[in-house]
């Protein structure tokens, strides 16, 4: 029987390390801000803000912490000897590109953290949690082993949840998590199609894919994915990115579309077959009408799409409909700002705009959508889930005052080489460990 859910958020908590090091080919806003000056106080009290705003509407929302950073075991195993301090000053001088790799927070962008398929789609009615490996960028291919103990340390029993490692860190299976799938349902206590979009075909090199950019995401990676959780092909439905949006800056689907129960908002240049993919989705979902919000090249370019990421925004449920939740830069662009205002009086599902300010995630590329991964729970999982890590009004205090004490105002890639930032992070983290009630989850804990 369909049990009450709750779709709840957990928003990865921006690092100590927040730089621009302009790591990402294929990130259009991450490679145009390479070198810039960051700060990363102010970048995680912008996630936190957000994180705010939502729960105080009663969203559950909760909080994944930031890595270890810079990530010396990594340095260790790409042959980098001595103390930590040499470590570091050896890494600097020989290939700072290394450095600043094993040094990117990255991880605040959860939405790459894993797919998670909710008990209501699964063979064994459990939650699925698989950490993506992340393998298309070597300073995002070091997560998935923290991401996966901080996943089991929040939900560990193993009655109402289940973990798998990372598929095979390779190119034919590259997995970019969550920022490549999306669930369409009725409730989400209710049986849903989840939706796997991929960029490309490994096994296949006479299939289409992109010219520029590379694919992250492969149909072998998110078939393997389905295939771990239990789901039923009934319920699954695998589209393939336009190439052409790739090329253009859209690295991720979430970059081109977002969904959110019934409703899928997307740009008509998202999809190879779009005609297949919506009528897939159609024949898939159960007891609701799929709600299809397509937006066009003549009322949103793609490049004024990429430039704003209002595709890369948060689509939540009200009393009175959808609300879209946007960065800041789409009042920016004059034909998003216009489609916006349009949208709200369309008669579509979507009610409501509101603007959020993450700046300095958008400078390296990351929007409102990137900085969560979405967790449907019903009521026995949200009870038997660790309560630690959401956010209320006590922990957001606590989190504040956190983020006051141990972040710096700037951070410059230079200042990656400092030893006295990695005594920084790592005294951080382990205080935030405590207030969080995680255990130990990093190396240097363990």
């Amino acid at each position: 029987m369909p049990k009450h859910a709750v779709e709840a958020n957990f928003d990865g908590l921006v690092g100590p390390t927040h730089n621009y090091a302009g790591l990402s080919w294929g990130n259009v806003a991450s490679k145009s801000n390479v070198n810039a000056v960051s700060n990363p106080k102010e970048a995680a009290l912008q996630g936190l803000a957000k994180m705010k705003r939502l729960a105080d509407r009663g969203y559950v929302q909760g909080v994944l912490p930031p890595h270890e950073r810079p990530h010396i075991p990594t340095l260790r195993a790409l042959g980098f000897s001595g103390s930590d301090k040499a470590i570091l000053a050896a890494a600097s001088r020989q290939n700072p590109a290394i450095l600043a790799a094993v040094s990117s927070a990255s991880a605040m962008w959860t939405a790459n953290a894993a797919t998670v398929s909710p008990s209501a789609d699964t063979a064994d009615h459990r939650v699925h949690f698989t950490p993506a490996n992340l393998s298309a960028k070597f300073h995002r291919s070091i997560e998935h082993e923290v991401t996966g103990r901080v996943l089991k340390s929040i939900f560990s029993d193993d009655a109402w949840f289940a973990h798998h490692p990372a598929l095979p860190s390779v190119s034919h299976f590259g997995d970019e998590g969550a920022a490549n799938h999306t669930r369409l349902c009725g409730r989400h206590g209710e049986p849903g199609v989840e939706l796997f979009v991929y960029g490309q075909v490994a096994f296949n090199e006479q299939a289409p894919a992109p010219a520029t950019f590379p694919a992250r995401q492969t149909l072998e990676a998110s078939q393997a994915v389905a295939r771990l959780h239990g789901l039923s092909d009934r319920h699954t439905v695998f589209a393939q990115q336009n190439p052409a949006s790739i090329d253009a800056g859209v690295f991720h689907n979430d970059v081109i579309a977002v969904g959110n129960a019934n409703t899928l908002f997307y740009h008509e240049l998202a999809f190879l077959e779009e005609e297949r993919v919506l009528a897939d989705i159609r024949d898939r979902l159960t007891g609701t009408e799929l709600e299809a919000v397509r937006v066009t090249s003549a009322e949103v370019p793609m490049e004024d799409a990429v430039a704003s990421y209002l595709f890369n925004s948060q689509l939540l449920n009200t009393a009175d409909g959808m609300l879209l939740a946007v960065p800041g830069e789409c009042r920016e662009v004059a034909s998003v700002s216009r489609y916006l205002d349009d949208l709200v009086n369309s008669g579509s599902p979507i009610t409501a705009v509101e603007v959020f300010d993450v700046k300095q995630s958008m400078r390296n590329g990351g929007g409102p959508a990137c900085l969560r991964l979405r967790v449907a729970l019903n009521d026995d999982e949200l009870k038997a889930m660790h309560h630690g890590v959401l956010l209320n009004d006590a922990l957001y205090e606590r989190l504040t005052t956190w983020v006051e004490g141990h972040y710096r105002e700037e951070l410059a890639v230079e200042d990656l080489a400092d030893p006295m930032l990695l005594d920084e992070v790592r005294k951080a983290l382990d205080e935030l460990t405590g207030i969080m009630g995680l255990g130990s989850v990093y190396d240097f804990q363990l």
